[in-house]
């Protein structure tokens, strides 16, 4: 039997953090509800002194990200197919591994979620999610703003039956609502009408998409119970979406509001006192600097998104110039342990423009706007204040989106695409690859035709067959894009000097190229990771990057030794550079 003493502490912070969220509730009876409903056997609570033991990543660690059902093979369950494909394409070189809503879903290609503790049929069931969660570390959605409108609470809802008559967010349409901040150019509110009359429920994704009422502790004790279910399945990684809009209040802009911010730090101390090693990611599409208010004072969101990552990648790539992405990398802070940053370049969702708000001058947006046009992209829109529309993100194949520069498309896109997938790799934190990035997957024009949303330009669905058949043809682009992808991936994966939390030091390089200085946690590899941004051959001045006399230095990716530390290097347009002085290599 666990310590009382431990359970006692718990339960005194559990409700600490409740009296200020639910001053008029017993927060003693609900901090001891969630216990009971998190912890099934109170064995698996630990103490304090045990959470720092726990391994959370490091280099090793590189997460795929994936729809269920984007592989498929007739007459065979999508889960089983993308099963089949991690294990005889990937094998051990993706340990990590996201796959989007699996669950029954009404809209928003599963994140209007109609119920949360079943699989979507079509998809397959828990047993397949279970076979995959036993080979890799599997991270979920906890779609936790908003559910479907064809739920079972919502039904309840509308016929003012509980308990889902409470569980939604209604306001008067004459409210206050002007300073609220809007993804999406649709009302805020939807009309709807109930046995209680005529309600208007807050919606802040789609009509479809209704949103929770957390200021209802029953709401915050389902969402609980949902928690454990996922973590009797397998799940090890939460990533919660859409939660900087969790908490309303009228007359604010209803985003990142302290109480969203003290239900995150609530779920944070539940999964730092569970056996298992469990994680908090957080999904807030928003400028940086709001972005890293998520990591709390260490004790919020393990992990968050770096959301300013993928456009300023592009910007630099299309126009060779990288002052933008070396202040980004600059001015974010090294994560603090138990921290640290999600890398990506493409997911489910467009290439969001408002992580580049105060960072991207508007002349520079607009260009990189038109250009993604040029190479086949549209561009989604979003509701401003006073309901002006504004472009909210590029939705366009990040393999496409590397076609060319400002100039316009050139013979450069494979180099292009791998220096911006060899910069992600080389940054601090855990980097996360979207399938169809690996698989340098198009355009998907009859898939935007078919839904009408520009989101499904990159969410195609592929057959087994056709991916394997490409894999094997060396001269495929899919091909050469996926060796070289997973080449990269395992040479990355041995440098200890890119464990999530190493140093990194953005260097001081001329106009052209971007570097960073990465070194281990033990002070015994360095990496100098730089990378040709422009479609110009470049020379580096080793001289410029300090390389330490006495010491053997290599360039891990193409083998080559450096014998003259003082010497030039040169680089081909787009070429990338691991300089370091252990050779820790793929064999």
């Amino acid at each position: 039997m666990n310590d009382p003493a431990t359970i006692e502490h718990l339960h005194h912070r559990i409700s600490a953090q409740l009296k200020p969220l639910y001053p008029d509730h017993d927060a003693e009876k609900l901090a001891n509800d969630i216990i009971d409903t998190f912890w099934s056997n109170r064995d698996q609570i630990l103490a304090r002194n045990d959470i720092a033991a726990k391994h959370l990543w490091d280099e090793s660690d590189v997460a795929l990200i994936t729809y269920g059902g984007t592989v498929r093979s007739e007459g065979e369950a999508p889960l089983k197919t993308l099963h089949r494909f991690l294990r005889e394409h990937l094998g051990q070189t993706i340990g990590m591994v996201h796959i989007l809503p699996f669950f029954p879903y009404s809209s928003d290609d599963g994140f209007a979620v109609i119920d949360y503790l079943a699989v979507d049929e079509d998809l397959g069931d828990w047993s397949d999610v279970e076979a995959i969660a036993a080979d890799h570390r599997l991270m979920a959605d906890l779609v936790i703003n908003h559910g479907s409108s064809k739920s079972k609470w919502f039904q309840q809802f509308l016929s003012d039956q509980e308990p889902g008559k409470d569980y939604y967010v209604t306001a008067d349409p004459t409210a206050d609502l002007g300073r609220v901040v809007r993804p999406r150019s649709h009302p805020l509110l939807t009309h709807f009408r109930t046995a209680a009359g005529d309600r208007h429920v807050w919606s802040t994704f789609s009509a479809d998409q209704l949103d929770f009422d957390f200021a209802n502790p029953d709401v915050l004790l389902e969402f609980i119970k949902i928690i454990a279910s996922y973590i009797d399945h397998g799940v090890r990684i939460f990533r919660l979406d859409a939660v900087a809009f969790l908490w309303k209040k009228i007359g604010t802009s209803s985003i990142n509001l302290d109480e969203t911010h003290e239900i995150i730090r609530l779920l944070r101390v539940l999964m730092d006192h569970h056996a298992e090693t469990l994680v908090i990611i957080t999904e807030t599409n928003i400028p940086n600097h709001e972005n890293l208010t998520y990591f709390g004072n260490q004790n919020e969101a393990h992990i968050i998104y770096n959301f300013s990552l993928p456009p300023l990648l592009v910007h630099a790539l299309l126009t060779g110039n990288a002052l933008y992405l070396k202040r980004l990398t600059r001015s974010n802070p090294p994560a603090l342990t138990g921290c640290t940053y999600l890398n990506f370049t493409a997911s489910h969702d467009g290439i969001g423009l408002r992580p580049t708000e105060g960072v991207l001058p508007q002349g520079e947006v607009d260009q990189m706007l038109t250009a993604m046009q040029k190479f086949g992209g549209r561009i989604s829109m979003r509701r401003g204040p006073g309901g002006t529309e504004k472009p909210y993100e590029m939705n366009i194949s990040y393999f496409e989106a590397m076609q060319g520069t400002l100039d316009g498309p050139d013979d450069h896109q494979i180099d292009r695409f791998m220096a911006a997938m060899a910069i992600m790799l080389a940054l601090e934190g855990i980097p996360a690859i979207y399938i169809h990035s690996l698989l340098a997957t198009t355009n998907g024009y009859e898939e935007v035709n078919m839904t009408g949303h520009n989101r499904s330009i990159n969410r195609r669905q592929l057959e087994y067959s056709d991916i394997s058949a490409k894999l094997a043809d060396q001269n495929s682009m899919e091909s050469k894009v996926f060796t070289r992808f997973l080449w990269l991936i395992e040479c990355r994966k041995q440098q200890p000097a890119f464990h999530p939390n190493a140093v990194q030091f953005t260097l001081a390089l001329p106009e052209g190229l971007f570097g960073i200085w990465r070194q281990s946690l033990d002070r015994k590899q360095s990496i100098f990771a730089v990378t040709n941004v422009s479609k110009e051959a470049k020379t580096l001045a080793l001289a410029d990057i300090n390389l330490i006399a006495g010491d053997p230095w290599w360039d891990l990716i193409s083998g080559q030794s450096i014998e003259d530390i003082e010497g030039d290097f040169p680089l081909e347009p787009y070429q990338t550079v691991w300089i370091s002085n252990v050779n820790a290599n793929v064999a």
